[in-house]
C-alpha cells in the first residue's frame, strides 16, 4: 500500500482554529455542557490541528483546554476526549505513568506501546515522559519491572531497530540457528538471544526468519516462544512477533479481546482507538472484518453507549457491515490471503506415526494379559493402542486373532466402556470403516446429526470418499448414497450425495458471481455445482474471482444469503478449501466450550486426524485460541479417556 493514508481521521478541510477554540467555549459555557459539539468538534480534527485549537483557547480565553474539558467531562467520555487533545507522544507517555504509578503495574499496557511503536515513536515517547514528568522513562521501568521482561523493555526503549530492508540470507539462516540452540535444542533457555535478535533485526529481516524457522524446526516460532519462556516475558515476546509479522493484526485482535465476553476493557479500547485514529484504522478495520467476520463499528456499537460511544465510532470512521463499505478495502485483504492459500504448500503432519521396532506378537500378548483375569489394565491399552500407526494396529488384530483366537474388538469392548472404549475402538478400525461407522451412526434412530455428516463428507479426499464408498457398502450392505437420499431431503440431500460420489472438474472460470442474489433457487444450484465437484487449487483461485467480481468473501456470501443446514455444508466446503486444520481447531475447540463436552465430536477428530493432520491442527488451534489444544483437553476431560486423548494429542505446544 505505499504511502498511501490508512488513517480513519483526515485534516479537517477549511480548519479555523479560533473559530473551533470559540465554538468549544460555548459548548462548556454555563449550566451543563453541549457534549454532542464537543465530540463532533473534536474527532473532525486531526491531532496537528488540535494542538491549533488548544493554543487559540489560550490566547482567547486565559485558559487550557485540556484542563476546560476535565473540568466539564466524566468518566470514560473524559478519558477518551482528553487523550484526543494529547498530542500522540504525550498520550503514550501519560498511559506508561498510569501502568507503572502506584500499587502493581499494568504489564499489558507495557507491552502493548513498547511492542508496537517504531523507532521515531519510541525517541519521540522518551522525550515526550521527560517534558511531562521531568524523569526518566528507563529508570522509571527498570525500577517498575524485572528480569527478562525488563531487559527487552530496555531494549525496545531504545527505538534502535534496523530499518535497512535490504536482507541478508547468511545472516537470515545464522538468526534462526541461534534462536533455535537459545531454546529447543538447549536444556533451559538462552533468553539473551531471544532479546537482541528479537529486539534489535529489522521487521523485513525478522519475517524471513520467522519463515525459515517454521521450515527448519517445523514450528512456528510463536509455539518455541511458549514453550521456552514464560509470564510477562512470554506475553512481550508474542506481542513483539505479532506486531513485526503485523502491527494492524495485533492491534483488530487487542481491541476484540477488549470487548468480547462480559464486560469490557476501555482503558485499553480507548487508547488503541486514539493512537491508531490517523495511522492505520483502516487496515485495523479490514483485518478485524476479515478474522472476526463481524465489523469493528458494529462491536463497538453493541459494546458501549451514549456519547463514549458515538466518540468511538466516529474514530472508527465507518461500519464495514453496512452495504458498500466493508469492500473493497477488506477485499483486498480477502484477495491477499486467498493469493497466500493458492500458493502455500504446508506438511500436514500426525501426531500418531508407526512405532520402530514394531513387534506385533508382543503388542498382542501384552493386551491379551491386559485383559485376562480380574480388572483391566487400561494404562498399557492406551499405551500400545494410542503408540502405533493403523496399519500397525490391523497387524496386532490379525495376530491377536492366529495366537489366541479371538477377535480383539469384541475383547476390548468387554473390557471398557463409556467414552475410552469409543476412542479406542475408533482407532482400532481402519479408517475408511470408521468413518463409514461414523456416518452410519448419524442417520439411525430418530433425527440425523447433520453436523458430522457435513464434517465427514466436505472435508475427506476423494481417495478417502471412493474408500468410505466402499466400506460403507461392505460393512452395512446398502451404498452410502442410498442412505443419504432416505435420511436427508432437498438442496441439502443434493450437497451431500455430490460431496460423496467424488467427481472432480477444473472449470476455465467462477460462474457464482453471475447468479442473480434475488434467485435463492438457481444460487444454491450453481454453489453446490462448483463447490461439490472442483478441485482445493480451482476452488482457490475461483475464490480469488470471486473477490475481484462481487467484491464479496464467498464464505460471506454464503451466510448472508444462506441458511440452515445448506449454509453450514458450504461454508465448510469453503473453510476446508481454506485451511483445513483451521476447521477441525475450531470445531474441536466448540466441542470443548462452554457448559458440557461433545464427547462424539472430540473422539471422531482426534481418531480421524491422528495420522495426517494432528500436528497442524494443534499449530492453528493455540495461534487462534491462545491456548495449546492439550491445555484445554486437559481442562474438559478426565481419567482415562483424558489420557488417552492427550497420547493422541502427542504433546504441549
Amino acid at each position: 500500500q505505499g504511502a498511501k493514508y490508512r488513517g480513519s481521521i483526515h485534516d479537517f478541510p477549511g480548519f479555523d482554529p479560533n473559530q473551533d477554540a470559540e465554538a468549544l467555549y460555548t459548548a462548556m459555557k454555563g449550566f451543563g455542557s453541549d457534549k454532542e459539539a464537543i465530540l463532533d468538534i473534536i474527532t473532525s480534527r486531526s491531532n496537528r490541528q488540535r494542538q491549533e485549537v488548544c493554543q487559540s483557547y489560550k490566547s482567547l480565553y486565559g485558559k487550557d483546554l485540556i484542563a476546560a474539558l476535565k473540568y466539564e467531562l466524566t468518566g470514560k467520555f473524559e478519558r477518551l476526549i482528553v487523550g484526543l487533545m494529547r498530542p500522540p507522544a504525550y498520550c503514550d507517555a501519560k498511559e506508561i505513568k498510569d501502568s507503572i504509578s502506584g500499587i502493581g503495574t499494568d504489564e499489558k499496557c507495557l507491552i502493548e506501546i513498547l511492542a508496537s511503536r517504531t523507532n521515531e515513536q519510541m525517541h519521540q515517547l522518551v522525550a515526550a515522559y521527560k517534558d511531562a514528568y521531568e524523569r526518566d522513562l528507563e529508570a522509571d521501568i527498570i525500577g517498575d519491572t524485572s528480569g527478562h521482561f525488563q531487559k527487552m523493555l530496555v531494549v525496545l526503549l531504545q527505538g534502535t531497530r534496523e530499518e535497512d530492508d535490504v536482507v541478508s540470507e547468511d545472516l537470515v539462516q545464522q538468526d534462526v540457528q541461534d534462536l533455535y540452540e537459545a531454546g529447543e535444542l538447549k536444556w533451559g533457555t538462552d533468553e539473551a538471544q531471544f532479546i537482541y535478535i528479537l529486539g534489535n533485526r529489522s521487521k523485513q529481516h525478522l519475517r524471513l526468519v520467522f519463515d525459515e524457522y517454521l521450515k527448519t524446526t517445523g514450528k512456528p516460532i510463536e509455539a518455541s516462544i511458549r514453550g521456552e519462556l514464560s509470564g510477562d516475558f512470554e506475553k512481550l515476546m508474542l506481542a513483539v512477533v505479532k506486531c513485526i509479522r503485523s502491527t494492524p493484526e495485533y492491534f483488530a485482535e487487542r481491541l476484540f479481546k477488549a470487548m468480547k465476553g462480559l464486560g469490557t476493557r476501555d482503558n485499553t479500547l480507548i487508547r488503541i482507538m486514539v493512537s491508531r485514529s490517523e495511522l492505520d484504522m483502516l487496515d485495523i478495520r479490514e483485518i478485524f472484518r476479515t478474522k472476526y467476520e463481524k465489523s469493528l463499528y458494529s462491536m463497538i456499537k453493541n459494546d458501549t453507549s451514549g456519547e463514549y460511544k458515538k466518540t468511538l465510532l466516529k474514530l472508527c470512521g465507518g461500519d464495514d457491515d453496512a452495504a458498500g463499505q466493508f469492500f473493497p478495502e477488506a477485499a483486498q485483504v480477502a484477495y491477499q490471503m486467498w493469493e497466500l492459500s493458492a500458493v502455500a504448500r504446508v506438511e500436514l503432519k500426525g501426531t500418531v506415526r508407526p512405532a520402530n521396532d514394531f513387534n506385533p506378537d508382543a503388542d498382542a500378548k501384552a493386551l491379551r494379559k491386559a485383559m485376562k483375569g480380574l480388572g483391566t489394565d487400561e494404562d498399557t491399552i492406551i499405551d500400545i493402542i494410542t503408540h502405533r500407526s493403523n496399519a500397525q494396529r490391523q497387524q496386532i488384530r490379525q495376530t491377536f486373532k492366529s495366537h489366541f483366537g479371538r477377535d480383539l474388538m469384541t475383547d476390548l469392548k468387554s473390557e471398557i466402556s463409556g467414552d475410552l472404549a469409543r476412542l479406542i475402538l475408533g482407532l482400532m478400525m481402519p479408517p475408511a470403516h470408521y468413518d463409514a461407522k461414523q456416518l452410519k451412526k448419524a442417520m439411525e434412530g430418530a433425527g440425523t446429526d447433520e453436523k458430522a455428516l457435513i464434517e465427514i463428507l466436505a472435508t475427506r479426499t476423494n481417495a478417502e470418499i471412493r474408500a468410505i464408498n466402499e466400506a460403507y457398502k461392505e460393512d452395512y450392505h446398502k451404498s452410502l448414497e442410498d442412505a443419504l437420499s432416505s435420511d436427508t431431503s432437498g438442496h441439502f440431500r443434493r450437497i451431500l450425495i455430490s460431496l460423496a460420489t467424488v467427481s472432480e472438474f477444473m472449470g476455465p472460470r467462477s460462474e457464482i458471481a453471475d447468479t442473480p442474489s434475488g434467485d435463492k433457487t438457481s444460487l444454491e444450484t450453481r454453489f453446490m455445482t462448483i463447490l461439490c465437484t472442483r478441485s482445493y487449487p480451482h476452488l482457490r483461485r475461483v475464490f480469488q474471482e470471486f473477490i475481484k467480481m462481487s467484491n464479496y468473501d464467498v464464505e460471506h456470501t454464503i451466510k448472508k444469503e444462506m441458511s440452515g443446514d445448506v449454509r453450514d455444508a458450504f461454508v465448510a466446503i469453503v473453510q476446508s478449501v481454506k485451511n483445513k486444520p483451521l476447521f477441525f481447531a475450531d470445531k474441536l475447540y466448540k466441542s470443548m466450550k462452554g457448559a458440557g463436552t461433545d464427547e462424539k465430536t472430540l473422539t471422531r477428530i482426534m481418531v480421524s486426524r491422528s495420522e495426517i493432520d494432528l500436528l497442524n491442527i494443534r499449530r492453528e488451534f493455540i495461534e487462534k485460541y491462545d491456548k495449546s489444544l492439550h491445555q484445554a483437553i486437559e481442562g474438559d476431560t478426565s481419567g482415562d479417556f483424558l489420557k488417552a486423548l492427550l497420547a493422541l494429542c502427542g504433546g504441549e505446544d
